[in-house]
């Protein structure tokens, strides 16, 4: 491990690839130039410290560029243990950021690069699963009068700060930029789509064509994932609590029963809900010798690994990919349990996560803007900021659109004329 002042990577060597990737992923990510070159003439951030706890990927190091080209000092610690890609982490380290995270990381070195964030005293926050903002408000109550606000990026920490909002805890304003439309219906269905079954084709090298493929959960993520294993030749199986995603997913053409049918008959299960133990032992032990298990989800509970672990042996066999005995069959699990498409691939592609981080982007500028005018209350960005990442991706894709006629936008703000 490597140690400086402000960082703590694996390996400072490998900052010549981390900067080659992280040059290609620029420039797959125009819209990101976009916004820096303006944050460059601008500097929302003067002065300001912008704390972060993401996957460290080479799209991140784009946005923390971006950051500090708006005048921010940027600090980012790593947001899961097995998504950090360390030439990355040591390009960013070489390039003077404050820096936190290896591949591979335990618990206790998890939690101690998010306080090396918290210690630098951030103003805003930017999250990816909301532990950042949860050591914020339990262990630094001291630092929340002088937030401005925060973001988070995905599902279930949108869940875990509803949950605070609810129990009357959250302190400062949050964006769920998870809900901007170029987030959750690009991000979550077509990111989560590519990037899952990546990952698990890295970890497991297995044809999916003609499988019983079992997605655990249609929200966003879960019909991205579906469509694709449903594009590799899968037979596709959704499971669902939400009556309305259920009937969705029947009408799409997909097979939907409980998680204890589909275990029996499964060969690919993926679990992404948000939620714990998706996946239990118990369906472990029903399920066909040679079933893969991957989870797609935030936390690597949506899978119950640490039930599997206490009941049956396991050895890793390949790089992400274990083998449990259970009662005498083989059973795998991908990338630990962890999120699949970082843990054993790279995430999503950079044209996916340009539309993301511009979110983050546009987001830590507006609550710079209304500082002090909005409430401690997780919010939406509103849909002028969404609509413009989106017309700035559609000028990236050289992909012009209709505009209405006064006539048209008169005829849809009016209720006069009928038939």
């Amino acid at each position: 491990m490597d140690k400086g002042k402000d960082y703590e990577v694996k390996d400072v060597k490998l900052a010549e690839q981390g900067g080659l990737n992280i040059g290609y992923a620029e420039m797959r990510m125009p819209i990101m130039a976009n916004i820096r070159k303006r944050f460059e003439k601008e500097l929302p951030f003067k002065g300001l410290t912008i704390g972060l706890a993401l996957h460290i990927t080479k799209e991140t190091a784009v946005l923390v560029r971006t950051l500090r080209a708006g005048g921010a000092k940027v600090a980012l610690a790593s947001c899961n243990p097995l998504s950090t890609q360390d030439d990355v982490a040591a390009a960013l380290a070489k390039d003077g950021f404050a820096v936190y995270g290896h591949k591979g990381e335990g618990k206790e070195d998890y939690y101690r690069y998010i306080e090396a964030v918290i210690a630098t005293k951030p103003d805003i926050t930017i999250d990816d699963g909301c532990d950042l903002v949860t050591a914020m408000h339990t262990k630094h109550k001291d630092l929340l009068p002088k937030m401005i606000g925060g973001c988070e990026e995905t599902t279930t920490g949108v869940i875990r700060l509803r949950a605070m909002e609810k129990d009357n805890v959250l302190k400062y304003p949050m964006i769920a930029v998870n809900d901007n439309k170029t987030k959750h219906c690009l991000d979550n269905y077509y990111g989560t789509g590519q990037s899952t079954i990546d990952g698990l084709l890295r970890a497991a090298n297995t044809l999916i064509a003609g499988k019983n493929f079992v997605v655990g959960g249609y929200g966003d993520c879960g019909k991205g994932v579906a469509l694709r294993a449903r594009g590799m030749g899968a037979n596709v199986i959704v499971t669902e609590v939400d009556a309305f995603r259920a009937m969705q997913a029947r009408l799409d053409g997909y097979m939907v029963m409980p998680m204890a049918e589909a275990a029996k008959i499964g060969d690919i299960f993926v679990t992404v809900t948000g939620d714990k133990h998706v996946i239990t032992s118990d369906h472990v032990k029903s399920m066909q010798a040679g079933a893969i298990l991957a989870n797609a989800g935030h936390f690597d509970n949506e899978v119950d690994v640490e039930g599997m672990n206490a009941k049956w042996k396991r050895r890793t066999i390949r790089p992400q990919l274990e083998e449990y005995d259970v009662d005498g069959k083989p059973i795998y699990l991908c990338g630990e349990g962890r999120l699949v498409n970082l843990a054993a691939a790279e995430g999503h592609p950079p044209e996916v996560m340009a539309t993301s981080f511009a979110g983050q982007s546009l987001a830590c500028e507006y609550l710079v803007k209304m500082r002090g005018k909005l409430p401690a209350k997780v919010l939406k960005l509103p849909d002028e900021i969404d609509d413009h990442i989106a017309r700035l991706q559609l000028e990236a894709m050289g992909v012009r659109k209709d505009t209405l006629t006064k006539e048209q936008d008169k005829y849809l703000h009016s209720w006069q004329e009928g038939t």
